[in-house]
């Protein structure tokens, strides 16, 4: 039985773990080709350790295993040329492009009075101008096929609801919901729908480290990931401490399907009851 992308191509940045090889994994398991980008390395100002090579190697192998081809690379999703290449020379050569996954993003948590440039810069770039950058590079490929298709632009429910020590990560991510709100009217003709998703805490290495930790228990001098799951499970009104990356994939999945095609320029909240 053939899956509900079968044929299809979709380009994922942030691939190499995490929501990103969740969502590339769903994807492949229902019929999907792949490209997938991460930068698989350490990211000035941000304390917890980057992506790797082998972590990106692991998301080739586990798409490659559901019988999926896949084309990955080192990228940055701030440098545009090296995001072009990549595009182009995966559409070249798996065909088509039917689906965008702006995923890719960083959590820095820091006060925003004391907050240096570098901090606040770092924040805009990737999480902001970085999806900017990349639907650029992308997207245009899904116009020239000419049969429509679908963007996903990784936001948060920070964009929604104000957290301290979160500015720059809630700025970049509220600036999402106005790109893409501007991106599905213009296309729109195209048959392109474009929405953003926005999760609560999930279970990744961007939420599990000690920053993270230190930002939901500040009360505590050292806190542990029991610490901050006890805060974390104050925040939902469903009876959880974080999502699984699984959880994003599979509204993803509703999204970019046929089960989406009428569902463009919303904001689709996935977040335990967070908001209420």
């Amino acid at each position: 039985m053939s899956g509900r992308l079968e044929g299809q191509v979709a380009f994922i940045t942030g691939a190499a773990r995490g929501q990103g090889r969740s969502h590339a994994l769903t994807l492949a398991r229902e019929g999907a080709d792949i490209i997938a980008v991460d930068a698989c390395r350490d990211i000035e100002t941000v304390p917890y350790p980057g992506a790797t090579p082998a972590e990106l190697a692991e998301t080739v192998r586990q798409v490659e295993a559901l019988d999926r081809r896949i084309i990955a690379g080192e990228v940055d999703i701030r440098d545009s040329a090296a995001l072009t290449r990549t595009v182009d020379d995966g559409v070249a050569e798996l065909g088509r492009l039917d689906i965008v996954l702006a995923n890719a993003g960083i959590s820095v948590p820091a006060p925003t009075l004391e907050m240096d440039d570098e901090t606040w810069d770092t924040m805009i770039e990737v999480n902001l101008s970085g999806q900017f950058r990349t639907i650029r590079a992308a997207v245009p490929h899904i116009v020239a096929g000419g049969r429509g298709g679908s963007v996903v632009i990784t936001s948060s429910l920070a964009a929604l609801k104000a957290n301290a020590n979160t500015a720059h990560y809630s700025a970049a991510k509220a600036g999402l919901i106005g790109l893409m709100k501007v991106l599905a009217v213009e296309l729109a003709p195209h048959s392109i729908r474009v929405n953003t998703i926005h999760p609560t805490t999930v279970n990744t290495e961007m939420v599990l480290n000690e920053p993270t930790y230190r930002l939901f228990r500040p009360d505590l001098e050292n806190p542990t990931r029991a610490d901050y799951e006890v805060a974390a499970r104050q925040l939902n009104k469903l009876p959880t401490a974080g999502l699984d990356a699984q959880d994003i994939s599979d509204a993803v999945l509703y999204l970019v399907a046929d089960s989406g095609r009428f569902v463009t320029g919303t904001t689709h909240v996935v977040d335990a009851g967070g908001q209420l």
